[in-house]
């Protein structure tokens, strides 16, 4: 290759970069491996990662993943092709796009739906901001602390720098949602939004109706937080309140994403028909041809790797368009029953588990709210020493909440999904009670 575009060593090819901004090496990189060595490293670090009865949540899920899912999503015309920039050249991809949104606007009850976005926390930032834009006034977004912590984290970076301001939203110490009471302190005329979550970090359920109306009382938009699994059997966004929810987002990766060491997830946002042109990303429409033949464009591209940039909604310059199919491949295998199932399950499995801890001496449920698949439990002692106790015996016990909130300091998250079974969720049981003895 080097010959065929008349250079004789790799180091031609950068020699416009001045030679005092090079890097000489990099400490610690090992030699170049060939194919077989390489395999052999990756069998021993897979070998090192031990296998754990997984129980955290917050954020990342362990579903079933149907094996054809990633059968069919790594074959060549999906793998190597996700990113529609020429339509008439990714008609499949397109297509499958299409049904994607189809089947997100059934799950969110809104009108319309992107493909998409990076992850749950930029969604969310993206629409803090979009919510600013249909406002045409203030330019505040009040954000429950019951929002994933590090969601909120993200939202801060990214709307900081268009002068958007949040106002937290404390929690009610006893139900685990959002204080009602608190509400009464807000200026509604300083925002423009509410962001409710359903459910919230600590897996409880919020009183979306009440809430949803109250801000719409007060002219404010609504951004709903949702995790997509837990929409199959709780009320859609879209059904909220009086009028519904006018944004929803969040996170598609218990649809068919696997946990692998912390990623790729992917966002997804909806939306009312009347706020779609200030949506980022993209949207698949279907049409016809001269022929009448059924064809998928691109209906909308309000980003600015398509438009101007000072039309453009969002400088987000692509989607997560693998993920999308895989989530898109899952959905339709799952069907409207089997997303139901795994999401009853899950919730089943949430209270088996907290009344097997809960009967632990020194482990109690803490907040009185309903949940969906996490809730919290509170131990008489600090979590570390328990969690690595634990560990040692091949179950991750759950998250620490005083790593997010130090007044939650000895407050255990904990997650169980329809992959495990009553054998798992009472050896989690028995080993959280010889740790606790």
């Amino acid at each position: 290759m080097l010959a065929a575009i008349g250079v004789s060593r790799i180091e031609d090819l950068f020699e416009e970069i001045p030679a005092d901004l090079r890097i000489r090496g990099v400490p610690g990189l090992p030699e170049a491996l060939n194919e077989m060595q390489v395999m052999r490293l990756m069998h021993e670090r897979a070998a090192a990662d031990r296998r754990y009865d997984v129980y955290i949540g917050a954020g990342a899920y362990e579903h079933h993943i149907p094996a054809a899912v990633w059968q069919i999503a790594t074959r060549g015309e999906y793998y190597t092709s996700y990113t529609p920039y020429q339509a008439e050249a990714s008609q499949g991809t397109l297509q499958l796009l299409y049904e994607y949104q189809s089947m997100m606007t059934s799950l969110t009850g809104l009108a319309v739906t992107n493909a998409s976005l990076y992850d749950g926390a930029s969604a969310l930032a993206e629409a803090a901001l979009m919510a600013v834009r249909l406002h045409k006034g203030a330019k505040g977004i009040i954000v429950p602390r019951t929002v994933d912590p590090r969601w909120r984290v993200v939202m801060r970076t990214i709307v900081s720098n268009q002068d958007v301001a949040l106002t937290e939203l404390p929690y009610d110490g006893d139900t685990g949602c959002i204080a009602r009471r608190a509400l009464d302190d807000i200026d509604p005329a300083r925002h423009a939004a509410l962001v409710i979550p359903m459910p919230n970090f600590f897996g409880a359920l919020e009183e979306v109706d009440a809430l949803t109306d109250w801000a719409h009382a007060r002219k404010l938009l609504v951004i709903a937080v949702v995790n997509p699994l837990a929409l199959a059997v709780l009320e859609p966004p879209g059904a909220w309140g009086s009028h519904g929810a006018d944004i929803a987002v969040g996170d598609g990766q218990p649809l068919g994403i696997p946990l692998a060491s912390g990623g790729p997830y992917f966002g997804f946002m909806a939306c009312r028909e009347e706020h779609m042109r200030q949506m980022p990303g993209r949207i698949v429409g279907r049409t016809v041809d001269v022929d009448g033949r059924t064809g998928y464009t691109l209906t909308l591209q309000a980003r600015e790797q398509h438009i101007r940039r000072s039309k453009a909604t969002s400088n987000i310059c692509t989607n997560q368009g693998l993920m999308v199919t895989a989530a898109a491949i899952h959905m339709a295998l799952m069907g409207p029953a089997g997303l139901a199932a795994a999401a009853s399950m899950s919730h089943a499995s949430t209270l088996r588990l907290a009344d097997a801890l809960a009967a632990v001496s020194g482990v109690r449920r803490r907040f009185s709210a309903p949940v969906f698949h996490e809730c919290v439990m509170e131990l008489d002692r600090p979590l570390q020493p328990v969690l690595r106790a634990l560990e040692a015996e091949g179950i991750l016990g759950g998250l620490d909440l005083g790593l997010h909130y130090p007044e939650l300091a000895q407050h255990l998250l904990v997650c169980a999904t329809e992959t495990k079974t009553g054998e798992d969720l009472q050896r989690y049981a028995d080993a959280m009670r010889r740790v606790m003895s």
